[in-house]
């Protein structure tokens, strides 16, 4: 067997603040794998195909690396530590099967399939709020305002505490970005605001215990399985993991899929023809082009050998699923909302044990939003370029100007 550190393979650097948008295209496009399969980092090394991102996301011999990201920056106390301890992507074995299989039933797609009415009609306010035609900043008028509110919904949360779960969620959510963690008052910054959110989480659930509703933090107040519940502790952190994911990715993946479709008007016309037919054609075509998380890291518990490579304990591995979404896809660098993917699995929500927990809430939000802008917008198109986050962690976008013609 070979040792992975004495391969000699090209080099994939994406932790840098310049690369992101085309530069970062032009970076992944560089290094396209499916044959050479594996590309270092500076933190660790980097899948490119869809078989070995599966393999690595899959094992039960990787785990999420946050407690190892935690160490490197030396947090080791106080609530940001206690939040990444207590998360449900770092729960395994027994604790997290547990957990996994009380919360699963509140996320299902048939529950998540229940909040589409509400979706539509908070849709319809977000919509009336704009001009009749003219240009907006889509982030900040529209996917901003749509996706912090239907979290707030679906929590059970009062809908003018919407801007602070999206300020919580957004903010939280940087300690999963090295170049953030790198930063003393941003660190702190997002300390206080776990300390924040978690004195806000415990006062809704108080609130829930006494007036229960349709709702997913009474569901998960009344789950039970095999006489077993949640207790206090369990629910505060699920629902924490559940914000925590659930604004910044809907709101990124629905920007990511109409600045795709201002980019291509005759995919736009299609949607038009049948919105509610093609709406999740074009969700599963903007996760697979544009994944909002471009790199899923994990890390070796004990040693590894996979196509007679080892890999020791301890090594820090990023699914590539940029490359893993493209590899054998028809169509490849093209984004195309009509082709046929041969029922690939996507690696944008990840795989295993840990695939997102709330990608079918994920799912429903994106395509209500495509759906309902097809039916009332006539065109969209770009006004001026779009400015790019950052690929390291959710890779979204900070202002996405457009003209929309209702």
């Amino acid at each position: 067997m070979t040792l992975v550190t004495d391969l000699e393979l090209p080099e994939l650097d994406a932790i840098q603040d310049h690369v992101r948008g085309p530069v970062f295209d032009e970076l992944m496009s560089s290094i396209v794998g499916y044959d050479g399969w594996l590309a270092r980092s500076p933190l660790g090394f980097v899948t490119l195909d869809r078989e070995s991102g599966e393999f690595f996301l899959r094992s039960r011999a990787v785990m999420f690396p946050s407690m190892t990201l935690a160490a490197v920056f030396n947090i080791t106390e106080g609530p940001l530590y206690e939040e990444i301890s207590k998360n449900l992507i770092t729960r395994h074995g027994d604790d997290h099967r547990r957990l996994r299989g009380l919360v699963n039933p509140a996320l299902a797609p048939r529950r998540a399939d229940t909040y589409r009415p509400a979706l539509r009609a908070l849709l319809g306010e977000v919509m009336n709020s704009l001009p009749e035609s003219g240009p907006i900043e889509f982030i900040a008028d529209f996917a901003k305002p749509y996706t912090s509110r239907a979290i707030a919904y679906v929590l059970g949360a009062p809908d003018e505490d919407a801007p602070k779960l999206h300020y919580w969620s957004n903010l939280i959510q940087r300690q999963f970005d090295p170049m953030s963690l790198m930063d003393p008052e941003v660190l702190a910054e997002i300390e206080q605001g776990v300390v924040d959110c978690y004195a806000y989480i415990d006062a809704l659930i108080a609130t829930r215990r006494v007036e229960p509703g349709d709702n997913l933090i009474s569901d998960l107040i009344g789950a039970e399985e095999a006489g077993d519940k949640l207790n206090q502790d369990e629910l505060r952190n699920l629902i924490f993991s559940i914000l925590l994911g659930g604004v910044d990715t809907s709101q990124s993946q629905l920007s990511h899929a109409i600045r795709l479709l201002a980019a291509h008007p005759d995919q736009w016309a299609l949607l038009r023809e049948r919105p509610h037919e093609l709406a999740a054609n074009v969700t599963d075509e903007s996760l697979r082009y544009e994944p909002i998380t471009p790199f899923t890291a994990r890390v070796t518990s004990e040693e590894v050998e996979f196509r007679g490579i080892t890999f020791p304990e301890n090594t820090v591995i990023f699914v590539s699923s940029w490359h893993a979404n493209r590899d054998g896809a028809q169509g490849g660098d093209k984004f195309d909302i009509t082709l046929e993917r041969d029922g690939k699995r996507l690696l944008t929500f990840g795989a295993g044990i840990h695939y997102c927990v709330g990608a079918n809430l994920a799912r429903a939000e994106i395509q209500e939003g495509l759906a309902f802008l097809a039916e009332n917008v006539t065109s969209i198109k770009a006004d001026g370029g779009a400015e790019f986050g950052t690929p390291s962690g959710i890779y979204g976008l900070d202002r996405l100007p457009l003209v929309l013609e209702r």
